[in-house]
């Protein structure tokens, strides 16, 4: 009985999951149409190696699309980038790429700057609720913001104190 009901809570979680990515690529299909553009194999293919995963690099995310042709995927992102389907984390003289916040939770990051690994920290209301509060008071609107704390990782920590 129990392992029946561990195979059953392991059915419904993959469900779930599968049922949140369509709806993302729905989404997606929508944007897309909105400006005019329709969806492809190349651009589901780049959506869904960005969904779910931290922000990467083009690189990276080449390697993630191996039937994909390289152009196809930089003008793929590029094509995101201009509608606001993708955004650029800027990490020292590099940056990674991921889902907006249409697309993904609202989050905000911790990039090393040894290591290049990016943390995104759990969502906060409060911090929320200040930065909107920050702006009101110069009479500025904000539309869309980052934030991004730049030091060192816990391994990179460590590695400097060996």
């Amino acid at each position: 009985m129990m392992l029946r009901l561990i195979y059953y809570c392991k059915f419904v979680a993959i469900y779930d999951m599968i049922a949140i990515m369509s709806e993302a690529i729905e989404q997606l299909e929508i944007a897309l149409k909105a400006h005019g553009f329709s969806m492809t194999k190349p651009r589901q293919v780049v959506f869904s190696a960005l969904q779910n995963e931290e922000p990467q690099t083009m690189h990276e995310l080449v390697a993630r699309c191996p039937q994909t042709d390289r152009a196809s995927i930089y003008r793929t992102v590029a094509l995101f980038e201009q509608l606001g389907i993708v955004q650029r984390l800027q990490i020292g003289w590099k940056y990674k790429l991921e889902l907006t916040g249409d697309f993904i939770h609202h989050h905000h990051h911790l990039s090393c700057l040894h290591c290049g690994k990016v943390i995104a920290l759990p969502k906060d209301d409060d911090l929320e609720k200040r930065l909107h509060a920050l702006a009101a008071a110069q009479k500025f609107e904000p539309q869309d913001h980052q934030l991004e704390i730049r030091g060192l990782c816990y391994n990179c920590q460590l590695s400097r104190l060996q």
